[in-house]
């Protein structure tokens, strides 16, 4: 079976840039996030051996999530200027190792990576995401082969997330994580869920009903307390659930089949070498 790699460069370099110490390229520009990308994709590059590889990247536009609540990602801090041009640069190296880059206006890098899995899948390939944000999860899927590569610590592990490790970790499968969610919320998103209610209170619940819809339909069999606690967080809930639903099926002009994964090491090593990235051109396949 094909495999095809997707790629959360927004997450990773998020990641990337808080975990490593700042360096700067002999041009005095930052590099630090880009280092620690490119040492992380030469690693999974060479041990997963994909036929496709695409990068999706957040564009700067209002989305969708912010038009339904402006608060959606408020209480995060403005990102600081060496970090952004980290984003910008990022896709060029990217483009550099062969990359296929994809984004779109108004659209999360989490909408592309969901319609793009949804488009490998129907091509009949084999699904990585590869992620430092689990939102992803509610995308693993054993029986279409869609699974998750998280950061596990720092960047320097990874973990992969099948139906059984996201069993493990939230007690529910992966498609009942966005309502999950809308009784738990997510505050690395500012999404609120529902008050009172937490993680424990989320999974016993849709575990017991499966969805929003069975839990607000049973609202009588719960105790009083809990009860009146979904009501007053009726809305709530679901717009919770619908912040933190993937789209799968976002109008890309993106052909899967041009994502063929087509490295120039050449390119990509003149690329390392000019950011003084020594050790990564060590590591470089030869041409």
């Amino acid at each position: 079976m094909r495999k095809a790699l997707l790629i959360d460069a927004h997450a990773l370099i998020h990641r990337t840039y808080h975990a490593l110490p700042p360096l700067t390229a002999p041009d005095g520009s930052p590099t630090g996030a880009l280092y620690g990308l490119a040492g992380m994709l030469l690693k999974i590059l060479g041990a997963m051996k994909p036929d496709y590889v695409v990068a999706a990247f957040d564009r700067p536009e209002k989305t969708f999530r912010e038009d339904l609540f402006t608060d959606y990602k408020a209480q995060r801090p403005e990102a600081p200027n060496d970090l952004i041009a980290q984003f910008k640069e990022a896709r060029v190296l990217c483009t550099t190792m062969g990359i296929s880059v994809v984004e779109m206006p108004g659209v999360e890098a989490d909408d592309v990576l969901g319609t793009l899995a949804e488009r490998f899948h129907s091509e009949g390939a084999e699904v990585v995401i590869l992620t430092g944000d689990m939102d992803a999860l509610q995308l693993v899927d054993d029986a279409r082969s869609i699974r998750v590569l998280g950061l596990k610590r720092g960047v320097s592990e990874t973990q992969e997330y099948r139906e059984a490790d996201v069993r493990e970790k939230y007690g529910v499968e992966p498609r009942e994580l966005p309502d999950y969610k809308g009784f738990a919320g997510d505050a690395s998103d500012n999404i609120r869920g529902v008050r009172g209610v937490g993680p424990k209170g989320a999974q016993r619940l849709i575990k017991t009903y499966g969805t929003l819809e069975g839990v607000y339909e049973h609202l009588f069999d719960l105790a009083e307390k809990e009860r009146e606690k979904l009501t007053a967080g009726r809305e709530d809930a679901f717009l919770s659930r619908k912040l933190n639903t993937i789209s799968r099926d976002i109008p890309l002009v993106a052909n899967v089949s041009e994502m063929r994964f087509h490295p120039d090491w050449a390119a990509a090593r003149h690329y390392f070498e000019a950011r003084g990235f020594t050790s990564i051109v060590r590591r470089l396949p030869a041409e």
